[in-house]
């Protein structure tokens, strides 16, 4: 009788056991889909707001005669932010593409003619808009891999983590919140 006890009290801690790393396994694969996923999403914004840029340029160059070099600046920041791969070279281009962008609309600023054009002002609007929704998607995207890696270290998850190489997800952050709070140069020479 007391070997029936306690063969299905092993049964028992085996089956809770069990349980518990099935349901931490399952929470990371959930948290791991949800973090593709956020990155997904932002890759989307970023799609629709490196198809705004290239028409606003166009816009510009009709509607202002200044230096060049700034447009192509714009371009080139353009381009490298679309071959950024991981979260940590994406952030670092954005915010180069992002600074450039700065630079574009403070310059623009100075060509009345150019403020009062309807399509300029629809594609500033637009690009506004765009950029808004990319914070919110960087931020839930920070928010679901802080989530994940917050299991990934996590006890027992973190056990289920090591047997079955989870890895942590980079998070995108600015280089630099410094360089973020500086208006743009702009020089016209």
């Amino acid at each position: 009788m007391i070997l029936w006890i306690i063969g299905g009290a092993f049964l028992l801690l085996f089956v809770i056991i069990t349980s518990i790393l099935i349901g931490c396994y399952n929470k990371l694969v959930r948290l791991k889909n949800t973090v593709k996923s956020a990155w997904s999403d932002i890759d989307v914004q970023m799609k629709k707001r490196y198809d705004v840029v290239p028409q606003l340029i166009e816009v510009v160059k009709g509607a202002s005669n200044y230096e060049k070099s700034l447009l192509e600046n714009v371009i080139a920041a353009r381009t490298g932010a679309m071959g950024a791969t991981n979260p940590s070279l994406k952030a670092k281009a954005e915010q180069t593409f992002g600074d450039s962008i700065k630079s574009l609309f403070a310059v623009a600023e100075a060509y009345p003619d150019l403020k009062a054009n309807a399509n300029y002002a629809i594609l500033q609007g637009q690009l506004k808009e765009l950029e808004d929704t990319i914070e919110c998607a960087r931020r839930y995207y920070n928010a679901v891999s802080r989530d994940f890696n917050i299991g990934i270290e996590s006890f027992p998850s973190n056990i289920v983590a090591s047997k079955f190489k989870f890895q942590q997800v980079a998070l995108f952050e600015l280089e630099s919140p410094e360089t973020e709070k500086k208006p743009p140069k702009i020089s016209f020479s």
